[in-house]
């Protein structure tokens, strides 16, 4: 007893001056684990091993009670080596060789004819108590987590290698906010129909889009075949460089105007708007008659170049 008090000593007085310490630190350092493994991961590590030595105990204690079991209700008869006939469990027991095996050894079991050592001198109602000894399996386990909580403790308090929970949660949000910059700086480019911005010089990246995509439905200029004209100041669906790119993006099935947005990059869809807006009053030949209603665009209007 006096070993354990002395082992949980040494273990919470110092993790308590350090916690102390770690308050008045003006800075927090955050430290890299030197083995590569955050405080998660190694706890779970010894969760896992701590589930196979209980399982390993379980199945031992299993097959223990099983034979301990058996034996005493039908007991294996033995055969002497001088003759052939079967010996009575006493018998047997007095001539069966004293062989300690690794689960007797786990289990620290006594030898049955030792039994009446271990007895302790009180009954109850006739009943007697063994002073049996702690298996060894258990003090194995139990002495294994004080090993580990000192080797935690140094690891994580005194020495400092590795990261604890505040740290790790630090260094978690730290990552998270890099991965948050990186994606952004990624789709920095990125437009919708709430960014879409008027822009000359996308008109003839747009020009190329169109005639690659949009001629079979609104003819070479503009002037609408299947598809209304996009020359003049009548639209179905709004004439504005939201809306324009709002109709392209998502379409309008119901009138055969398909979906572009998992065909076309947002960047492509917004050239293509531009374009559009700078077809305003060209007039082409065979022009088709207006449809919808009249938009006045005032400043979403562009002059080719």
């Amino acid at each position: 007893m006096k070993k354990i008090k002395w082992i949980l000593t040494g273990t919470f007085v110092p993790l308590a001056t350090l916690y102390a310490k770690a308050d008045d630190a003006a800075a927090l350092v955050i430290p890299e684990p030197s083995i590569g493994l955050s405080t998660t991961e190694l706890l779970v590590l010894a969760l896992l091993l701590f589930a196979v030595v209980l399982l390993l105990a379980s199945v031992t204690l299993f097959n223990a009670f099983k034979i301990m079991y058996r034996e005493k209700d039908h007991p294996s008869p033995a055969q002497s080596p001088r003759t052939s006939e079967p010996l009575d469990y006493e018998a047997w027991l007095q001539k069966k060789k004293s062989n300690t095996g690794i689960w007797t050894k786990l289990l620290s079991l006594k030898p049955i004819e030792q039994e009446k050592d271990m007895v302790i001198p009180h009954a109850y109602d006739g009943i007697h108590e063994l002073n049996n000894p702690v298996p060894t399996w258990f003090n194995v386990l139990f002495y294994g987590t004080l090993i580990f909580a000192a080797g935690y403790m140094y690891y994580y308090h005194i020495g400092e290698h590795g990261e604890r929970q505040d740290d790790e949660y630090l260094t978690e949000m730290n990552k998270a906010e890099l991965e948050k910059k990186a994606y952004l700086a990624k789709f920095a480019v990125s437009v919708d129909e709430n960014s879409v911005k008027i822009d000359p010089s996308q008109i003839v990246v747009g020009k190329s889009i169109y005639d690659a995509n949009c001629t079979a439905c609104h003819g070479e200029h503009g002037e609408g075949l299947v598809g209304p004209n996009l020359t003049d100041e009548y639209w179905l669906h709004g004439g504005s460089v939201s809306d324009i790119f709002k109709v392209i993006k998502y379409g309008v099935p119901e009138k055969g105007m398909v979906s572009w947005e998992k065909n076309m990059s947002s960047s492509n869809i917004s050239a293509v708007t531009n374009y559009i807006l700078s077809l305003k009053d060209t007039k082409p030949a065979n022009a088709k008659a207006p449809q919808g209603e009249l938009y006045t665009m005032g400043v979403d209007t562009l002059s080719k170049q």
